[in-house]
């Protein structure tokens, strides 16, 4: 037989339950912050697509770029997740290693190869968006 739970031990327990429910939208924001990346500094890489990993919670792009000198450079692309590149056009398949494309990027703060993808141009000419999320690209 249940013994039953008193008024006031009901109400603490429905602000713990409220407590710990903002807790977690906080830190669901804070995993989707886009801080890390120069978003008024964006830069355009092209080069050979040397791996693409369509998973959640977000899709990367492994970009080799060589520059003017022939150094080799290798980027990681931050992508957002396969849901919301599906609704802005993206298919899981259309781009492969070895595929040349170039891309608008807000680089890593550090200063490190990598960013977070404003727009994409694939070898064939299509143009994609990373969604209404990452931010327009600044730059063409």
């Amino acid at each position: 037989m249940r013994t039953p739970v008193s008024g006031t031990s009901n109400s603490i327990r429905r602000v713990g339950f409220g407590l710990f429910a903002l807790l977690g939208a906080g830190l669901a924001l804070a995993h989707h912050s886009f801080a890390m990346y120069d978003n008024e500094h964006q830069v355009k890489v092209a080069g050979t697509v040397m791996g693409f990993d369509w998973n959640n919670p977000h899709v990367y792009i492994e970009l080799a770029s060589s520059d003017e000198h022939g150094e080799t450079k290798s980027y990681t692309v931050e992508c957002a997740s396969p849901g919301i590149l599906n609704r802005v056009g993206w298919k899981f398949n259309m781009i492969k290693p070895g595929d040349k494309i170039t891309v608008i990027i807000a680089p890593l703060k550090t200063g490190e190869s990598g960013g977070l993808l404003k727009q994409i141009t694939l070898a064939d000419g299509r143009v994609f968006s990373n969604g209404g999320p990452a931010g327009k690209p600044n730059i063409q």
